[in-house]
């Protein structure tokens, strides 16, 4: 919004320039967004115990020592992030850009259908919340919408199309079968952070990698001189997400300051669904999909986990892991709390980094 203000006052008064570049606005927006999570987060903290007497419901079936440590303990914590990164990408990024509108729709979208989901666990004391067929359906209705919004603003040669790593100029045409590709790409994400929110900071410093890396591609992707120089398909317009990005490494960090062990709050499903998904959007509009299951690789591991236990046991009555999905395995193992986390915080690192390489090798 700030950058609609100034563009047309930066030819008179030069020093205004400054907010046309992308990357000083979005280090305005991460300081933004972190700056209202430390204000406001201290005071949603204190309104959601008030209405949480018990707080977010945990497995039975989860350590003992877990049950006990962390009962209590709100969720909703996820409507934290959402506001500090929607009130800071408002304020610093392009509104006229309609990739920051649809990425705010689908985060949004998602975030209320996890804030239903956590209502229905702390009103009813339980942790199921809304049946799984619901959830999904939801997720698939905004996702198809954000698809069909893409398909009719993108140029007809990117439409519906789809790069590969570290194959140079490599793309497939996928027709009307695009649709189906990227409603699974933005549910999938969805449900693999959320998989992923298990333990205090498992899932928040992860999606604070992902997004960041993210931010980067789509910086380049935006880029007419940088796409040509690494071989990737230039789209006009989402260097602007990049800005949206760093509004969410901030709400991240900021959120981290309050869930980092032990949690003062959880994101609940409010904050999960919608980081995964906000995650896959933006992974769709740079056509970088492949990648995002490579950096994001933590979040496809504890995803996979789970659907491996569910055929296993269905199949043979036998299951694979003592526990899923595969953090609370390593937990049952012996392994404490903080050694899962912060393992599972490197090996993030080790995705990302790989993910980096795609862009350089090809």
């Amino acid at each position: 919004m700030i950058y609609n203000f100034i563009f047309p006052l930066a030819d008179d008064l030069g020093f205004l320039n400054i907010f046309r570049y992308i990357t000083f606005r979005s280090g305005g927006a991460l300081i933004t967004a972190m700056i209202i999570s430390f204000i406001f987060g201290p005071y949603l903290i204190k309104l959601l115990k008030s209405y949480q007497s018990k707080g977010q419901p945990i497995r039975t079936d989860g350590p003992e020592w877990q049950i006990k440590a962390k009962k209590g303990t709100p969720t909703m914590g996820g409507v934290l992030i959402l506001l500090s990164i929607f009130f800071s990408t408002i304020i610093w990024a392009d509104i006229s850009n309609l990739y920051i509108w649809m990425v705010l729709f689908v985060t949004i979208g998602l975030g209320f259908l996890g804030f239903l989901d956590d209502y229905m666990k702390v009103t009813k004391f339980n942790h199921k919340g809304l049946s799984g067929k619901i959830k999904i359906l939801g997720q698939v209705i905004i996702s198809f919408l954000f698809s069909l919004g893409l398909y009719c603003i993108s140029e007809e040669n990117i439409r519906d199309v789809i790069t590969i790593p570290f194959l140079k100029d490599y793309i497939i045409n996928l027709g009307s079968v695009w649709f189906v590709f990227s409603i699974i790409v933005v549910v999938g994400a969805s449900n693999s952070v959320n998989l992923t929110d298990g333990l205090d900071g498992l899932a928040i410093v992860p999606i604070i990698i992902v997004a960041s890396v993210l931010g980067l591609i789509s910086y380049l992707v935006g880029n007419v001189v940088f796409s040509e120089y690494l071989n990737i398909q230039y789209i006009s317009g989402t260097g602007e997400l990049t800005v949206f990005c760093a509004a969410f490494v901030g709400a991240g960090l900021g959120f981290l300051w309050f869930n980092a062990p032990p949690a003062s709050i959880f994101m609940g499903d409010t904050g999960s669904l919608a980081a995964g998904g906000s995650l896959g959007v933006i992974s769709v509009i740079v056509r970088h999909e492949f990648v995002l299951a490579i950096i994001g690789g933590l979040f496809v591991l504890e995803a996979a986990s789970v659907i491996i236990q569910v055929i296993s046991f269905k199949i043979t009555g036998k299951r694979v892991f003592k526990m899923a999905p595969i953090h609370h395995h390593f937990e049952q193992l012996g392994w404490s709390e903080s050694k899962v986390v912060i393992r599972f915080w490197i090996i993030s690192i080790i995705f990302a980094l790989i993910g980096l390489a795609t862009l350089k090798i090809r």
